[in-house]
């Protein structure tokens, strides 16, 4: 018995699709993203630059330790001229070992390592906003990806309404060839009608079925999985959707001021001037303060040496300044140079593109909205339409040409609508995303 139910609970998550709303969806593919994965990683190793960098304005502190076997060579005597043997001074220690504990503080390095700091703290801003850019990307191609999906299975349920009136009035019209009241052409045109359709049908699982397959990839599942999107808080009456919903001004306002991008280049050119500044620190002296604790057998402080392990210790303090290094300096000074020059320019070039970008699609969500409005009215003309002429074909004063002609109005009327509904979305989020707004 427990067999039984188990196959049953098997067939059963085989058979029925797993659906999924678009809030569900974009949870689900940002929980599954790859690309948020390596992201959040940068970020990650951004804030472990600045660790880095703040661990050397810190304390350093080194133990070293060592082992040296000498070769053997006579002893320090001297020979005093009243005495038959000379007296040994020193003895020879072949053994050595040195135990050394070395603290170094930096004092002055020319501000390198303050600006290598400030330069990583920056790096990482840029990097948690191109964190925040890479969600709101992955959000949106997943949203892309549901919204085909939407419209491939609306297409598909509009073809198989469709090739199911084919079939009614095919069935009417035979009916009417045997009475004598059409003819045989006339069915011909509706067999040729109904074949045209199946190949719609045909053509539109195929494309839903690649839907689905990019629809499960955006979401992080196999491919084969059964899924289906829901979308049943749609709007079907269309009353919410106005093309003047957004101001063109306030919105490239607001994308200048939101744009992750924008921002993370921002940062960017910052830390680029701080590297800048690091680099020309190789003209200015380094100054550090030393401090040293030996424990060493024999100890060279000690004289003579003795075969023992003793401790001294030492302070100091020590500057180095590169007086002629062969233009070292200069060419790093100029290559960061430029490469704040570069960086500069890509952040103009990123606020033209991004005008560019915000104007586009501003144009293309008020074209979608109004396509919405357009293609209604031309869904209910349509329906009108082959309302009157499949009345006067049901009495025989209109043609099966006329008939034929009236139902594809109403299907590409009805795709026509669906897609501009579909198109609609789409071109909201994308203009969403293209503001600087959250679309997840």
């Amino acid at each position: 018995m427990k067999r039984m139910v188990l196959m049953f609970l098997l067939l059963s998550a085989g058979l029925y699709a797993q659906r999924l709303t678009i809030q569900e969806s974009i949870e689900m593919g940002l929980k599954n993203s790859k690309d948020i994965r390596i992201s959040q990683s940068k970020s990650s190793a951004a804030e472990a630059k600045v660790t880095e960098a703040n661990s050397q304005m810190l304390p350093q502190l080194k133990l070293g330790a060592g082992y040296t076997r000498l070769s053997s060579v006579p002893p320090f005597q001297v020979q005093i001229p009243i005495l038959p043997k000379p007296i040994t001074i020193s003895d020879v220690i072949l053994n050595n070992y040195n135990i050394r504990l070395s603290l170094q503080q930096p004092i002055f390095t020319g501000f390198r390592l303050s600006s290598l700091r400030s330069a990583a703290i920056l790096n990482g801003q840029a990097a948690q906003a191109d964190y925040s850019k890479d969600i709101n990307e992955a959000s949106f191609k997943i949203q892309t990806a549901f919204w085909q999906y939407y419209k491939a299975q609306q297409l598909l349920a509009l073809l198989n309404e469709n090739l199911l009136q084919n079939q009614r009035h095919l069935e009417d019209t035979r009916n009417n060839l045997k009475n004598g009241l059409v003819t045989q052409n006339d069915v011909l045109k509706l067999e040729v009608q109904y074949s045209n359709t199946k190949l719609q049908q045909i053509e539109a699982q195929n494309n839903l079925d690649i839907a689905r397959v990019a629809f499960n990839q955006a979401v992080g599942l196999s491919l084969d999985a059964k899924t289906e999107v829901d979308v049943k808080d749609i709007n079907a009456d269309f009353s919410s959707y106005n093309s003047s919903a957004y101001r063109f001004d306030d919105i490239i306002k607001e994308a200048k001021s939101n744009r992750e991008e924008l921002k993370s280049m921002q940062y960017r050119y910052e830390a680029s001037k701080e590297a800048l500044s690091a680099a020309r620190s190789g003209w200015m002296p380094q100054v550090f303060f030393n401090a040293n604790y030996y424990y060493n057998r024999p100890n060279s402080r000690y004289q003579p040496p003795l075969d023992q392990f003793k401790d001294t210790w030492d302070l100091g303090v020590t500057l180095s300044w590169d007086i002629w290094n062969w233009g070292y300096t200069s060419s790093q000074t100029r290559q960061a140079s430029e490469t704040s020059v570069q960086t500069e320019t890509s952040l103009a070039q990123i606020n033209e593109a991004v005008d560019l970008e915000v104007y586009s699609n501003f144009l293309t969500y008020q074209r979608s909205a109004d396509k919405i409005l357009v293609s209604r009215q031309s869904v209910d003309q349509a329906k009108e339409n082959y309302r009157i002429i499949n009345d006067k074909y049901n009495v025989q004063l209109a043609t099966s040409t006329d008939l034929i002609d009236a139902e594809t109005a109403v299907l590409q009327a009805q795709t026509n609508l669906n897609n501009a509904l579909v198109d609609y979305e789409v071109a909201k989020v994308r203009l969403d995303k293209s503001i600087g707004r959250r679309i997840y």
